[in-house]
């Protein structure tokens, strides 16, 4: 391809999404280019849209809308007396997904580990101690990756809730060793579920 910096631009900003690369973004870019009206145009009008309407929600970390709020946090139709704590928003798609599930969620945005940004301040952690009382929630299900890092956010969070009367549980059998939720199956996801174990017994 011709060396044009707009398209050398675009390819570095391609190039940064998950499971692409140079090839990858060279092809999107042509594909863009050819179907400018048909595909281009419209794309870069929901960008902005998104840009501009969609933000992350302070008190549970889902995604919202400025012109609709958080309907995470704005759930009337049902009361829950669970939550379940993950570390993304595709997590939560994957369960949601999965139709076994029925509580709230709270997503965290990361996880604590020394080779990435996040700090614990950014996990929404604290905010989640607040729904916990505000929801009188009964559980708390860690559904956190099987990640070192995964884990310990798992941990920390699980001391963090130690003045809460809440019942803890962690995702158990079915969920592999540095697996990853957003890609489980349904049926691996439905059993670590089912079998998640309660954490405060362990403290007792």
């Amino acid at each position: 391809m011709q060396n044009i910096n707009e398209i050398d631009e675009l390819i570095k900003l391609i190039s940064k999404l998950p499971g692409l690369g140079p090839k990858s973004a060279r092809r999107i870019i042509l594909k863009l280019i050819n179907n400018r009206n048909e595909i281009m145009m419209p794309m870069i009008n929901s960008l902005a849209n998104v840009f501009k309407n969609i933000s992350r929600c302070q008190s549970c970390g889902m995604l919202k809308s400025s012109l609709s709020g958080c309907s995470n946090c704005e759930i009337t139709s049902k009361k829950y007396n669970k939550i379940c704590v993950v570390e993304n928003i595709a997590d939560q798609w994957s369960i949601e997904n999965s139709s076994f599930y029925e509580g709230y969620f709270h997503i965290l945005g990361g996880t604590i580990s020394s080779s990435n940004n996040y700090r614990k301040e950014d996990l929404l952690i604290d905010s989640l101690i607040k729904r916990i009382k505000k929801d009188n929630i009964d559980e708390v299900i860690l559904a956190t990756s099987a990640t070192v890092e995964g884990q310990t956010t798992a941990f920390y969070i699980q001391d963090s809730l130690k003045g809460c009367d809440v019942k803890i549980s962690k995702l158990a059998q079915g969920l592999p060793v540095g697996g990853e939720i957003e890609n489980l199956d349904d049926g691996t996801l439905l059993s670590a579920f089912k079998n998640r174990k309660n954490t405060n017994e362990n403290n007792d």
